[in-house]
């Protein structure tokens, strides 16, 4: 009689467990009270970031893209909901967040150094041991020899630069940009976002940049996330599948053009 061989059975090996969210928001209402009564800003927002990732938001004025990086970085508290980062809720500033705003807010009697190391002062983590790492991201984003510059000397895109560094100073694990190129001329904004995939791609932040900019969001984003005319809501997102790093000659490509459209039939401007 032959023996019967039986088949090894085969294992599958488990998929690695993914990583938990840095930033989670679940449920948000965020509702302002006015004298002539209240405004719904944000209305039954769900959003996760993961680490590393890069998340744009875009969407029309007034939607509440600004609110959703206070609610962030604790600036704001939400009517309803939670917000959470890095598995804890946020109810107060978290020195895990680093903003960069639209304007650069730079001390105008402080150095470009000086400017770099306001928040270590502020936090009191000590300006001396912190000094190698404000002039390392000094270098890092081109301004090598611009250390002892006062702002007024600075054009608008090496002041920004300059705020991108004070964000970055601290070493925070999440970085939140409010429009942070929409006052430079489109020759300097191309070249910042340069610089921002750049900086990214060494630091690996979690960044969540706001842009009224969907040529910017595309470029830049893993995931473009839409969000709805006020109250916002966010009514879809587009994963962005272009290799990196991008450069400037892909946004002309078919598939960049495609990526946008997308973005735009969900703002509903197509």
């Amino acid at each position: 009689m032959s023996a019967v061989l039986e088949a090894a059975p085969v294992v599958v090996a488990a998929a690695p467990p993914a990583a938990p969210p840095v930033i989670a928001l679940d449920g948000v209402h965020l509702t302002y009270r006015a004298r002539r009564g209240t405004v719904p800003a944000l209305q039954d927002v769900g959003l996760e970031a993961r680490p590393g990732e890069f998340i744009a938001v875009v969407g029309p004025s007034g939607c509440g893209k600004s609110t959703l990086l206070k609610l962030v970085s604790g600036l704001l508290l939400p009517t309803a909901g939670t917000v959470r980062v890095k598995g804890k809720a946020v109810t107060a500033p978290t020195p895990e967040v680093g903003i960069v705003f639209q304007s650069p807010l730079l001390m105008p009697w402080r150095s470009v150094l000086e400017n770099v190391l306001l928040p270590i002062e502020i936090r009191g983590l000590g300006v001396a041991r912190h000094e190698k790492a404000a002039r390392d991201l000094i270098k890092l984003v081109g301004l090598a020899g611009f250390e002892d510059r006062a702002p007024y000397e600075l054009s608008g895109g090496m002041q920004q630069r300059v705020g991108l560094c004070r964000a970055l100073v601290h070493d925070p694990e999440i970085l939140l940009m409010d429009e942070p190129f929409g006052a430079l001329d489109a020759m300097t904004r191309e070249q910042m976002n340069s610089e921002l995939q750049r900086i990214w791609m060494e630091r690996r932040k979690t960044v969540l940049l706001i842009t009224h900019s969907i040529a910017e969001a595309v470029y830049l984003a893993d995931r473009v996330v839409v969000m709805s005319p006020r109250p916002g809501r966010i009514v879809g997102e587009v994963a962005i599948d272009l290799p990196r790093p991008r450069s400037l000659e892909m946004t002309e490509s078919v598939a960049f053009a495609q990526a946008a459209n997308r973005v735009r039939r969900l703002l509903g401007t197509t």
